[in-house]
């Protein structure tokens, strides 16, 4: 299946004090979000002893994989551009040395940050337009020890507009008032996508809706 990818503007509110606030403000509040990152953790083996969390917001996610591990013994890059986000997920891991906060904007290439056993991301990749997200997808398979996993918390794109519109109002937004940082792709290509890589085990192991838990696992060697 081949994408549109012409109709995708670069937009990216999330350098916005604002658009950050009022992120957070609600981000509790997505319906069964918590189901998605319980299932998530599932997937994150115990004897993974570093981690790398994409587009990591205020550290929501990676608060949680570290609780899952055993948080003394396990090495983090949290990685985000949006100054308001990296001053929260700064104040969220303040004093714990386990975790390295880093400054990038995932349009662009992944810096050098060595191998992980998990890659994991909640609800990031999707205001990268798309030709970004499937480089990405690339850069994560090579950045993986072998057997290690990538777990993908994703809004997604609905197959009709209809169903987008219900997604929405569930949500309390419309078409008119959605983020336009949003740069939706259906569920199957970014699977399909995966598999080209070179990922095994390819699967959606969670849905509700739009919102949508891809993973994926290196090679073993």
């Amino acid at each position: 299946m081949t994408p549109n990818i012409t109709t995708n503007a670069p937009v990216n509110l999330w350098t916005s004090t604002g658009h950050v606030r009022d992120y957070l403000e609600r981000a509790d509040s997505i319906p069964h979000r918590t189901e998605g990152e319980s299932v998530l953790l599932e997937f994150i083996p115990k004897t993974a002893r570093r981690v790398l969390d994409l587009g990591t917001g205020n550290g929501r996610l990676l608060a949680l994989v570290k609780s899952w591990l055993d948080a003394s013994s396990v090495d983090c890059v949290a990685v985000d551009f949006s100054p308001g986000m990296l001053e929260a997920v700064a104040k969220r891991f303040a004093g714990d040395s386990s975790v390295k906060v880093v400054a990038h904007n995932l349009d662009q290439p992944l810096p050098a940050l060595g191998k992980f056993d998990a890659v994991v991301s909640g609800f990031a990749i999707h205001h990268v337009v798309h030709e970004r997200k499937r480089a990405l997808y690339a850069e994560v398979f090579n950045l993986l020890r072998p057997g290690g996993v990538f777990c993908n918390l994703e809004h997604v794109a609905s197959p009709t507009p209809r169903l987008h519109e219900e997604f929405l109002h569930r949500l309390g937004n419309t078409v008119e008032t959605e983020d336009p940082s949003n740069k939706l792709l259906d569920l199957e290509t970014q699977l399909q996508w995966l598999r080209e890589i070179g990922f095994v085990d390819v699967d959606c192991h969670w849905k509700w809706r739009e919102l949508a838990l891809l993973v994926g696992r290196q090679v073993s060697s």
